[in-house]
């Protein structure tokens, strides 16, 4: 009978291994689909703005992109209000297929839209319009697959598994470099600039609609059926969560005390990164693109390392530690960029045609580090600061208005206080700012959650 009973255990212990991959591997190939999506946009952004603005000064034409670019971050917030109360009421799953079609098809529709020397002023209005819904798909995006994963997982590997999620951004980023490099050296640098930069965002139809078939056959979350079937879900979950001063309190809490800092760690690293090589130090398109590439794909396993190590040793110590060792770092950090791009006023290892790619890879994995460190247990963490029942808007908010607003912000702020100065490290000073505050709030007022158990 033990010998039975032990195999009847091991035997469902796989089947509930099995499952959660497959949660796993569906969630993420349809968000890492939507981040592609979102960011193809940020990494043409130097391309896009000569379409799209009036030509003769490329500045004005680079800051209007990405402004606009800027704009999908800002509207993130609105996104995670409407589809978190979609996910609260109606189900985790619906939320996120209806995001996943509204993404793909404002992606696509970017690949088809006529420049400003076609139909003027309406070429940037179409694409800020179409920005928005990407900002507004993404806004309800993630937070239903963060937290589909967390209420499939099970207690004490919640950083683990949800970890898996996480890299989906940087391999969004990733994958969204590895097509545009190829769509580039495949058709030349002309022919690239002239039209072939539509074909990453034609693709994306391809994209989604396979996902949407991965996902359709998905199950909705057993932690939200039981909160259901216990008539315990919140009638309305936005009242909930900003009227209520426990919850309020929390929603604030995880804004200034996480994810203000996590945003502007994760987009310094990655997007201020590339626009930093490409448009102050004047690297050339594909060699900047490559090094982000190379760094993203050598960084990406510590997203689950974090993770896992936030089951072991709790989430908060890891993102404060993150955000604490990037802002002391940045300006030395970025210092080397400048030196090995060849624009040190002493004597440079390389000249501004042959950068040093092997250290400038370093530099940025070193940036992507710090990113896995605040971004590989903030899905967990996240998830149990709240409620089941007002979960997926009270996560979403402060998410992606630390996201959205705060990291969505850092290229534009950047690029505009190195053009205003003239110093090249003069941008660094806005993510500084941010991560030390959010350090420091969360040191202090932000308390770990302990032996969360959803699981009987």
């Amino acid at each position: 009978m033990a010998t039975a009973s032990m195999s009847a255990n091991a035997s469902a212990s796989a089947s509930e291994k099995s499952k959660i991959w497959k949660v796993i591997a569906a969630s993420s190939a349809g968000t890492l689909i939507e981040w592609y999506d979102f960011y193809i946009f940020g990494s043409l952004a130097t391309i896009i703005s000569a379409h799209f603005f009036p030509k003769g000064n490329e500045t004005a034409a680079l800051l209007g992109t990405l402004a606009t670019f800027a704009t999908g971050f800002i509207v993130r917030p609105f996104g995670a209000l409407v589809f978190g109360r979609i996910g609260d009421v109606v189900g985790r799953k619906y939320a996120f297929m209806v995001t996943l079609l509204i993404m793909g098809l404002a992606t696509t529709a970017i690949g088809l839209l006529p420049g400003y020397e076609t139909i003027g002023v309406f070429a940037p209005l179409l694409l800020l319009i179409l920005r928005l819904l990407q900002g507004l798909a993404m806004g309800g995006e993630y937070g239903g697959a963060a937290i589909y994963v967390a209420e499939h997982s099970p207690d004490g590997k919640r950083g683990y598994y949800t970890s898996y999620i996480q890299t989906t951004a940087t391999l969004g980023l990733f994958v969204s470099l590895g097509v545009i490099l190829t769509t580039r050296l495949g058709l030349g640098e002309d022919e690239f600039k002239s039209w072939g930069w539509r074909i990453p965002f034609l693709l994306s139809v391809i994209l989604v609609l396979a996902s949407y078939l991965i996902r359709r056959k998905m199950q909705e979350s057993p932690v939200f059926l039981q909160m259901k079937a216990e008539g315990k879900t919140s009638a309305s979950p936005l009242r909930d969560s900003f009227m209520k001063p426990e919850n309020r309190r929390l929603v604030i809490l995880a804004l200034f005390g996480a994810t203000a800092g996590q945003g502007v760690v994760w987009y310094t690293g990655q997007f201020y990164a590339l626009y930093f090589l490409q448009t102050v130090l004047k690297v050339d398109f594909v060699i900047a693109n490559k090094v982000i590439a190379m760094a993203l794909l050598l960084g990406t396993p510590f997203f689950i390392f974090f993770g896992w190590l936030s089951d072991r040793i709790g989430r908060k110590k890891i993102i404060m530690a993150g955000c604490a060792i990037a802002a002391a770092s940045y300006v030395p950090i970025y210092k080397a960029m400048e030196y090995h791009s060849g624009w040190s006023s002493l004597e440079p290892l390389a000249s501004p045609t042959s950068p040093n790619v092997p250290m400038l890879v370093f530099l940025v994995w070193v940036q992507v580090i710090f990113v896995t460190m605040v971004y590989g247990p903030i899905a967990a963490f996240l998830v149990e600061m709240f409620p089941t029942n007002i979960r997926y808007t009270s996560m979403s908010l402060p998410y992606h208005i630390g996201n959205g607003v705060f990291g969505g912000l850092v290229p534009f702020v950047g690029t505009a206080m190195v053009a205003a100065t003239g110093n090249h490290v003069a941008g660094l000073v806005y993510p500084i700012a941010v991560a030390v505050i959010t350090f420091f709030i969360g040191m202090i007022f932000v308390k770990e959650p302990t032996n969360i158990k959803w699981h009987k």
